[in-house]
Order: structure tokens, then C-alpha cells, then sequence
């Protein structure tokens, strides 16, 4: 009998990359394609053509708001359920809701087309009557990929949008020579909108009872609608801004610099495409480690800012050579400087794109709507500066950092995991009090196992004894552990809440899903996200061949000593609010992993320390959020004057009680 081998299930960093390079490749081609595209127009139709053609799709693209919405709530809802039945009844209702959309839409620019026309400086306004014939196609688009986006199909959305550019760039060119102009352009562009709709018909399971909730369908859908209105506001104010304030030449100029916005676009669209449908089918647990995200971060970073350095290095020539003398920009700051200051800024724009998606995937972000607030403040900053197309470009890279520091850092405070990570029910008691013990007792086993650091170097001879054999009846002995404690630990023990209660406990061996790691350092690649130690030693005895030989070195040689019952061997340390929550190691991590390792009797070995406080959850070292984290900072200035050096001196020179 023959048995095949069983195929390791790869992981979820390892799907985004595979997918992302899918589509990435499909990318590439379509970025080539809309390349050739924006040269072709811009060479045929000069500076102020171009600019014209580029600010009316560039409306169509204002729409894509609803489109990507719907793409990207139907790939969530879609990749979400569990049947092929399920899945075509959730894409039929995101179709039919579209359709509708996108014919109101049509009739809506149909009708406005004068105004809008007249806002723009175009000089014919059928140019915004045909691109509303390709608006009605593509708001139905959003469901078709986002069926197929939500099925990992990933070839296949990437053919479709090559398929998408190829129209574009031969009807562009093919209308123009037909001597159509601007209009032909825009034509094309409609046509590839409804080429690009009716060339995926989407393969459908039968009829079943349609599984979507509404009103979490509607929840879904607001979400996405603020995420990609505050997205295509960004991504497009600024080309409609300068065609309105600036004259018809140096609007084209803006919008072959503003082309390389669109480019770095596609290539972080690539990345969101697979991860968000990527991470939406997948469990809490694999979705927060920590590398997931920061593959796809770094796939944007790599992508755009290789771009953003070609195009610094690229001469002035390249350009009047590809566009035509009329995009030549005399000067210190020329079309190869303003190009790569743009694609900086669009990279820096990107990289909080992804951990807004990121975040939507999951939950509602409320990063979203962070997103739409700088969205209004950009427009209003551009149209305050904006004497220089380097200036309305400096405005969206200052505004563009300050967003990405806003999306960042919440995200990142959130992502050090707190004791929501572990499993708490009625039956949840991970110790049990033996009895009640001073302070003094829980500072001197923590001082204990830190006692052999180099910070301790000139004490570890003098002080040794008090260290190793503490007396915690003499008040001068307590007094100097403390001070030789706040050596190296100081903002760490003060962070503890003031009413603190100190118990020696019994850990119960059933519950130690309750107690987690602080998550740093070799805990978080063990981890995946759960920070249980009964999961941090399930990684280690998988997963021994990725870790760093020194750090399995410590954990064998804890193992050791506590196999020969070594006197010195310190107690493990926990914190937390009341016996009954989910506790947290302060100190002790490899202590408790060797002898879990070891064999569940060595636990028995152990002590265990337990500091309890309904306060704890201010306690960063606790409950790590940016509140705790903004305590903890207040905290070290207060102590920073501190010197527990010199006061150990002091203490030093204070002679013994009699």
C-alpha cells in the first residue's frame, strides 16, 4: 500500500506572500500596460490634454469608493462562509445591490455633467456623459472580483486586471488616431470598465437560503465605504485641486507626477487584495502574530520605495523623452524630484492603508474614520498652500505621516497582547492562596534569580548572604534588597499598583492556560499570538529548530538546576487582579517553561509568588495598552530623580542594630 505524503498546511504569512505574488505579477503587467497608457496619451495630447483625460478618470476613480467597497466587503463575507451554496447567495445579493448603485450613479453624472465640467475647467462635458456609461459597469465590478478575491482566486482577478488595462492603453490609442481626442480616451476607458465586468462571470452553486445578515452586511459595508472614501479623497483630491487651481499645463504636469501615485496603488492593492480575505477566514489566534502583518508591510515598503528610488535616480530626460518636451520642468525641482517626492509620500500613505484593511478584515476599524478626517483636512490644507505643485505635494506628505502615526501606533499598542488572549469562564482559577506574605519576601526571590546580572558585579560578594539567606525581620536587610532591587528594576516595581496584596500560592495544573507570558523577546515566535505558557511550551517542543541556540541553552540549564533541587532557585513571580482572573509572569518565564518542559511533577518543585491589586489592569507590565503605556511614561519621570545607588551606600554605611 502506497501512502502519499501528507502536505504541511503552510502558514498564513506564507499564503499572503504566495498570493501577493500573484497578484503582484498581475500587477506589474497592468502597471506596464498603464504605463505605455499614460505615455501614449500624454505624448499625443500634450500637457493640457492629458490633464483633461487624467482629471475625468480620475473621477471614475473617485467612484471606486463604492466599487472597492463592495469588492472588499463581498471577498470578507464571501471568503467567511463554509459552502459553495453560501457563498454564490451572499455574491448574488452584493450583485444585484450594486447594479442598482451603479445605475443611480450614472443617471447622477448624466445629469450634473455641466457643473461638474465647469468645476474642472473641461471644455466639453460628454466627457463626463461617457464616462458615465462606464460608471454603471463598474460598480457591479466590485461583487465579480470580490467573489472571486473571497474564493482565492488570485490568477484569476490578475488576468482580469490586465485585461482591464489592455483596453484602456488599445482603445486609448486606437481612438486617438481615430482623431477623437480627449473624448476618444475617455471612451476607452469606459469600454474597459465593461470589458473588464463581463469577461469574469462568476461560476455559481445552486440556490440556497442566503446566509448574509443584514444588518452585519450593512455594518460591513458603512465600514468599507468610509475606508475607501477617505482612500480615493487622499489618493485624488489633489489632481482635481490643481486642475482647479492651477492653469491647464501645470495640471497636466501634476498628473503625470500623480501617475506614479496610481502605480504604487496597484502595487499595494495587490498585497490588500490577498491578505484581507487571507486573514478574514482565518482564526484569532494565527491572524495576531505579529509577523502577518509585518509581511504585508514590508511587501509595500519593498515594492514602493524600490519604485520611489529608481524614479530620484532617473535624469530629467527620461521623462521629456517618454512624455515629450512639454513635461520638461527647468529648475532645482523638476519632474524627477517632484516624482519620487510623490511616490514617497504614497508609500508612507500605503503602509497605513494596509493596517486600516488589515484591522477591517477582522473587526470594525474605527481607523476608517481617522482616515476620512484627514481626508477633509488634506483638501482644506492643499487649497490653503498650494503656490507651487512642490508645496501641494509637501502638504500631503506632512499630513500622510502624521495619519500614518495615528493608525500606527494604536495598532502596535494593541498587538502587545493583554490577558484578553486567554480563556476565562467560570471554572477559571489558575492558583490558589497558601498565605499572605510581606513585600519584602516577593522582593527578595525576584532580586534572587536577577542577583547574578552585571548590574549586581560590585555587590555580589558583600551583599551575597542577604541576598541568599534573607533575614525579613531586620529592617535594614529589607531596605538594602529594595535599594539593590531598583538597581535595574526600578520603574518596573513602582509601575505595580500601591495596594498590591503579596500571597505565596499553588499553581493548579489544570488551569495554566490562565497564566501567560509577558510578550517579548522568543516568547512572541513561540506564541502565535496566545501567550499561555501551556502554548508557549507547546511551541518550544515544536518548534525547538527555529529558535536561538542560546535561549534553548538557558532554558535546559534552568531545567537543570531545578533537577537538582538547587536551594538558590528562585520563586516564579505572578501578577494579576484576584486569584480568579487570567495572572501574568513579572518574573520566573524560564523557570516555569523548563519545568513544564521538564515533567508536570516538576511543578510541584516550583514556589510561586502572587501579587494581586483590582488595580492591576492600570499596570502596564499587566494590561499593555496606550493608557498603561502613557502611565508607565509619567512614572518613570516621577522616579527618574531617584538614585538607589546612592542609597544603597548609604544603607551600607549605617551600622548593623545591635
Amino acid at each position: 500500500m502506497v501512502h502519499g505524503l501528507i502536505q504541511k498546511p503552510r502558514t498564513l504569512p506564507a499564503r499572503i506572500v504566495s498570493g501577493s505574488m500573484i497578484l503582484l505579477s498581475g500587477s506589474g503587467m497592468t502597471i506596464g500596460t498603464n504605463l505605455v497608457y499614460n505615455v501614449v496619451v500624454a505624448r499625443f495630447l500634450g500637457p493640457q490634454g492629458f490633464g483633461q483625460a487624467t482629471v475625468v478618470y480620475t473621477l471614475l476613480t473617485l467612484l471606486s469608493a463604492v466599487m472597492l467597497s463592495l469588492q472588499i466587503v463581498s471577498s470578507k463575507v464571501v471568503a467567511q462562509q463554509g459552502t459553495p451554496e453560501g457563498k454564490a447567495a451572499v455574491y448574488r445579493t452584493f450583485h444585484r445591490t450594486a447594479w442598482g448603485l451603479g445605475i443611480l450613479i450614472a443617471l447622477l453624472l448624466a445629469v450634473f455633467r455641466g457643473p461638474i465640467s465647469d468645476y474642472l475647467n473641461l471644455p466639453d462635458p460628454m466627457l463626463v456623459g461617457i464616462l458615465a456609461m462606464g460608471a454603471a459597469f463598474y460598480v457591479p465590478l466590485g461583487p465579480r472580483r470580490g467573489y472571486i478575491q473571497g474564493s482565492y482566486g488570485f490568477r484569476r482577478l490578475a488576468f482580469n486586471l490586465i485585461l482591464e488595462g489592455t483596453v484602456r492603453l488599445v482603445g486609448s490609442y486606437g481612438l486617438i488616431l481615430a482623431g477623437y481626442g480627449v473624448r476618444g480616451v475617455i471612451m476607452a476607458n469606459a469600454a474597459a470598465t465593461a470589458a473588464a465586468y463581463l469577461a469574469i462571470p462568476p461560476k455559481l452553486a445552486g440556490r440556497a437560503r442566503n446566509p448574509l445578515n443584514f444588518r452585519y452586511a450593512y455594518r460591513e459595508t458603512s465600514q468599507a465605504v468610509v475606508f475607501y472614501s477617505g482612500q480615493m479623497l487622499i489618493g485624488n483630491c489633489g489632481i482635481v485641486l490643481v486642475n482647479h487651481f492651477f492653469p491647464a499645463h501645470k495640471a497636466g504636469l501634476y498628473a503625470a507626477v500623480a501617475m506614479v501615485g496610481r502605480v504604487i496603488f496597484t502595487m499595494s492593492s495587490a498585497v490588500v487584495n490577498t491578505t484581507f480575505p487571507l486573514v478574514a477566514g482565518t482564526s484569532e489566534e494565527e491572524r495576531k502574530d505579529l509577523r502577518v502583518i509585518a509581511t504585508s508591510l514590508l511587501l509595500v515598503l519593498g515594492s514602493g520605495a524600490g519604485l520611489a528610488l529608481a524614479l530620484c535616480a532617473a535624469p530629467p530626460w527620461v521623462w521629456t523623452k517618454l512624455f515629450g518636451s512639454g513635461f520638461e520642468i527647468a529648475g532645482k525641482y523638476d519632474l524627477s524630484y517632484l516624482l519620487s517626492l510623490y511616490a514617497a509620500m504614497i508609500v508612507i500613505y500605503c503602509l497605513s492603508a494596509v493596517i486600516i484593511t488589515f484591522e477591517m478584515s477582522y473587526k470594525i476599524a474605527n481607523t476608517s474614520w481617522v482616515q476620512l478626517a484627514f481626508s477633509a483636512v488634506l483638501i482644506g490644507g492643499i487649497c490653503l498652500f498650494h503656490s507651487t505643485l512642490r508645496e501641494v505635494i509637501l502638504v500631503q506628505m506632512v499630513l500622510m505621516a502624521v495619519l500614518f502615526v495615528f493608525v500606527a501606533l494604536p495598532f502596535l499598542i494593541a498587538s502587545l497582547t493583554d490577558p484578553k488572549d486567554l480563556l476565562v469562564g467560570a471554572s477559571c482559577r489558575p492558583v490558589r492562596r497558601i498565605r499572605r506574605i510581606a513585600e519584602d519576601e516577593a522582593i527578595a526571590e525576584f532580586l534572587k534569580s536577577d542577583f547574578r546580572c552585571t548590574e549586581f558585579h560590585d555587590y555580589q560578594e558583600t551583599l551575597r548572604d542577604i541576598v541568599l539567606k534573607p533575614n525579613f525581620e531586620d529592617t535594614r536587610e529589607n531596605a538594602m534588597r529594595r535599594a539593590l532591587l531598583f538597581l535595574r528594576h526600578l520603574a518596573l516595581w513602582k509601575e505595580l499598583p500601591q495596594d498590591t496584596e503579596w500571597y505565596e500560592v499553588e499553581v493548579n495544573e489544570a488551569d495554566l492556560r490562565s497564566i501567560r507570558v509577558f510578550p517579548r523577546a522568543h516568547w512572541r515566535k513561540l506564541a502565535d499570538g496566545n501567550f499561555s505558557i501551556s502554548k508557549i511550551a507547546e511551541g518550544m517542543r515544536t518548534r525547538q529548530y527555529a529558535m536561538d541556540p542560546a535561549f534553548l541553552a538557558k532554558i535546559a540549564a534552568m531545567r537543570d538546576l531545578l533537577v537538582q533541587e538547587d536551594p538558590n532557585f528562585a520563586a516564579v513571580i505572578l501578577i494579576g487582579v484576584n486569584e480568579n482572573e487570567p495572572l501574568t509572569i513579572l518574573d520566573g518565564n524560564h523557570r516555569l517553561t523548563a519545568a513544564m518542559l521538564a515533567s508536570p511533577n516538576m511543578l510541584k518543585k516550583l514556589r510561586f509568588m502572587c501579587g494581586l491589586s483590582p488595580r492591576m489592569t492600570e499596570c502596564c507590565w499587566y494590561n499593555t495598552n496606550l493608557g498603561t503605556l502613557l502611565r508607565y511614561g509619567r512614572n518613570v519621570l516621577t522616579h527618574a530623580r531617584r538614585n538607589p545607588e546612592a542609597e544603597l551606600a548609604r544603607l551600607l554605611q549605617t551600622p548593623e542594630s545591635p
